[in-house]
């Protein structure tokens, strides 16, 4: 039986205990919570106040190359989007993996300790699938299923959870043909798609347990998989499956959408059966009245990315409306322009004042199960906390740093960022401190070789 021991732990509504130990079995899971108590030999000892961690129910890995690339001569959504497409196509599983592993390991040291992965990078840059033939240089390419195994073994190696939401992506909008740039994200039909994610998962669930790596599935948008392969994927993606789509993110999207099909992305998953309790919509910044209340109704999942979609110019979602209509929310770093659960907490909040001309709207414990418990939830996974049956990750935080002194430890989730993350423990595991992962070090040499491997293999990158 492994102990974590806090010096302060943060229990919600009962607020802040001291000298709390932690007990957790074999898998991980917390089996008792005893407040004032001390310390035994062997305990992970986490110093500051204790938190859960977060579940990050969002992530491109692959887009972290991008932060702080895009922002020259303005642009839009649009154009930013094609930079990302070039970097897709210069991704190898070798590559990917290097470059996940730094991503997932920024994403540990600041709290982040399980991650959905919404993949679609499936295939070679011409759109052969691994595992036919051989690779440009005359060897093996890793199989079938050699990008997604890349992520799963990057994951691992930096203690992350991993949700691997392989992605169904097939048109490049409505009545539209994929471009050439995304021939690799696509399986050519919803029935290659489902076939390729039932040996997928049969290869994940033969080398990871479930708490480790995990599958689920995602569609990239209604503008990428046409109506007919919804219907399929309707009638056949097994019902236990997690289930994640970009939704509405574009006011572009609601009216090729309402052009294309005389409704909204919402009305078109709701026409197939499709918005449930097991669906996660990301984004949902331009959803209308009547989806929220579809949504709502369903209980489904709304992801947001608030630091993303203030990057790419989004605009402000509904997310009030859309909790207050019984949705439930998760947060998540997207394109990681920023890699900070306690960021995304704040600009959450802060996104609603800006919407609404009001403060509080989350208030402390909120946000701090939006983050935990709402992002787990999306992942199908056990959240983060101090009860029994929950997951014994947690991240500690300073309160006595320049950004969080004189804070009411209840409320840090407004003053704190993942600078202050003393700690971070994953399955009762000490896994980083001080911004340093236990067993890769310094993230952030890790993510410039990755980046400058991936910039020699893009012809079109000059920096």
């Amino acid at each position: 039986m492994k102990g974590v021991w806090c010096e302060h732990a943060w229990r919600g509504a009962e607020g802040v205990a001291e000298a709390v130990r932690v007990e957790v079995d074999d898998a991980g899971r917390v089996t008792a919570v005893r407040p004032g108590v001390p310390a035994r030999a062997g305990d992970v000892v986490l110093h500051g106040v204790v938190f859960p961690a977060a579940a990050n129910a969002h992530s491109h890995a692959f887009h972290r190359a991008l932060r702080g690339r895009t922002h020259d001569r303005g642009g839009t959504f649009w154009t930013w989007r094609e930079t990302m497409y070039r970097a897709a196509d210069a991704l190898t599983p070798a590559l990917y993996e290097e470059l996940a592993t730094a991503v997932y390991a920024e994403m540990v040291v600041a709290g982040w300790t399980s991650v959905a992965e919404f993949h679609y990078v499936h295939h070679r840059p011409d759109g052969t699938p691994y595992g036919e033939g051989s690779g440009e240089d005359g060897r093996d390419d890793g199989g079938p299923h050699a990008m997604e195994l890349a992520l799963a073994r990057a994951a691992v190696r930096a203690g992350i959870r991993l949700t691997l939401l392989d992605t169904c992506y097939l048109a490049g909008g409505f009545g539209t043909p994929l471009g050439a740039a995304r021939r690799r994200f696509s399986d050519g039909t919803a029935e290659r798609w489902l076939a390729r994610l039932a040996t997928l998962r049969t290869a994940v669930s033969s080398r990871y347990p479930a708490h480790q790596v995990t599958v689920g599935a995602a569609l990239h948008s209604v503008r990428a998989v046409p109506e007919r392969d919804l219907a399929v994927i309707a009638q056949r993606l097994p019902p236990e499956m997690p289930l994640h789509v970009h939704l509405s993110e574009q006011p572009a999207e609601n009216e090729d959408c309402l052009a294309a099909t005389g409704c909204t992305p919402t009305e078109l998953l709701d026409r197939h059966g499709l918005v449930t309790g097991r669906l996660s919509a990301v984004h949902a910044t331009h959803v209308a009245e009547h989806d929220i209340a579809l949504l709502g109704d369903a209980g489904a999942g709304i992801v947001l990315c608030p630091t993303t979609e203030a990057d790419l110019a989004d605009g402000l979602g509904p997310a009030g409306d859309l909790l207050d209509a019984g949705a439930s929310l998760a947060l998540g770093s997207d394109q990681h322009a920023v890699v900070d659960p306690w960021l995304e907490m704040r600009a959450l909040e802060h996104g609603e004042r800006l919407r609404t001309g009001r403060r509080g709207h989350f208030d402390p414990e909120r946000l701090h199960g939006i983050a935990s418990l709402g992002g787990a939830r999306s992942q199908g996974r056990p959240g983060a906390g101090f009860g029994p049956g929950l997951a014994a990750d947690f991240m500690a935080v300073d309160p006595h740093s320049a950004r969080t002194a004189g804070s009411s430890w209840e409320q840090l989730a407004y003053t704190a960022t993942a600078q202050d993350v003393t700690g971070v423990v994953v399955g009762g595991v000490r896994t980083a401190s001080d911004g340093v992962h236990a067993t890769l070090g310094d993230p952030g040499p890790l993510l410039a070789a990755a980046i400058a491997r991936l910039d020699a293999a893009d012809p079109g990158e000059r920096h």
